[in-house]
């Protein structure tokens, strides 16, 4: 098969032929039709994800078809057209048995516990839990999307945050993960408002939901300028970047008794940012997580896109080949894109 491959960090990938993968016993190999560039791939290549081993190749955002599986797997056959959430639990610890598969502590991650998804074939383990039936009227390239940022926004907004109809949603950064929670947020009846430093990202946004954008370039203070906005603060806010300075505006900008919800990562020497301590006791603050989103909980998200009120459709911004993934791979801490490139071409 074809796969984007490295075996240092840094360096620049290459397109190799490799041996095709085959199924565990209770996993499956999926012919990969459609793929997601993360900034996630990136921490990956710059080494900045101690479960990634040496020669490695990239990839967690996939749809596609099982082409085959291993003797234990029950609910899934060959020619079904699947996804996958970029955290996969084993089914067996006790996070996974209370159905948080995505915290599950031997988590499964392709692109980085294993070989991922920027390659023809990929190789998924405990498939039975994990693996998500697609609609035959998705498209690959909308389920792709669906993997990382999509899916772990839905969570951050109606699991984690649990969002009300009504509320101001403060979203820091307006890349995928921003931009999908916008739309959710918005089709959950909520008053997003998009902040960024890029106008052409912040009208985007508008499109999609966000009721009132802040470039973070025109003011001194943003969480003053979020506050003003919305007389008193967030009732909820998100750092969709994974910066310091995100990150401690998305708590700054709460009213009392609001919720920061971290998607962002926070990897390298950003692992360990600043937050306003005092104003999280004073204030009653509460700070989540939020990191992916179990396989059981997609039909909700999948519900919401078959009634029209999610698009993701509207968030993919082009569709390229696995060797031009190469360079936006490496040049992704640089990008400026609008929307999700998808990987479509191997």
């Amino acid at each position: 098969m074809k796969a984007m491959y490295y075996d240092a960090f840094e360096k620049t990938p290459e397109i190799r032929t490799l041996p095709d993968p085959t199924p565990t016993e209770n996993g499956v190999v999926i012919k990969v039709e459609a793929t997601g560039l993360c900034r996630s791939d990136w921490h990956g290549w710059m080494g900045h994800d101690a479960d990634i081993r040496l020669p490695h190749v990239p990839g967690h955002e996939l749809a596609g078809v099982v082409t085959a599986t291993g003797r234990g797997v029950m609910r899934y056959k060959v020619g079904e057209r699947v996804t996958v959430p970029f955290v996969s639990g084993c089914g067996r610890c006790g996070e996974c048995r209370s159905g948080n598969q995505q915290v599950c502590e031997a988590q499964f991650q392709p692109g980085f516990t294993h070989w991922g998804s920027f390659a023809e074939y990929v190789a998924l383990d405990f498939a039975d839990q994990n693996l998500v039936h697609l609609p035959e009227s998705m498209d690959f390239t909308t389920a792709a999307s669906l993997g990382c940022r999509f899916a772990t926004s839905f969570r951050a907004i109606a699991d984690q945050a649990k969002v009300k109809g009504g509320e101001w949603v403060a979203v820091h950064g307006c890349g995928g993960v921003g931009l999908s929670a916008i739309m959710i947020a918005a089709a959950l009846g909520a008053q997003p408002i998009a902040i960024d430093i890029a106008e052409d990202k912040l009208a985007f946004a508008r499109k999609i939901g966000a009721v009132a954008v802040i470039n973070g370039r025109d003011v001194e203070d943003v969480a003053a300028a979020v506050k003003d906005l919305t007389g008193g603060g967030a009732h909820v806010s998100i750092d969709a970047l994974g910066n310091p300075v995100t990150c401690f505006n998305s708590i700054k900008n709460l009213r009392r008794r609001g919720r920061h919800v971290q998607v962002g990562l926070m990897l390298g020497d950003q692992a360990t940012p600043q937050i306003p301590m005092a104003q999280v006791i004073g204030h009653e603050l509460e700070i989540y997580g939020s990191h992916g989103m179990q396989a059981w909980r997609y039909d909700a998200m999948l519900a919401m896109i078959a009634d029209g009120k999610l698009k993701p459709q509207q968030l993919i911004g082009r569709e390229i080949s696995l060797a031009e993934a190469i360079p936006a791979l490496t040049a992704m801490d640089r990008a400026t894109d609008l929307g999700i490139s998808v990987i479509t071409r191997f």
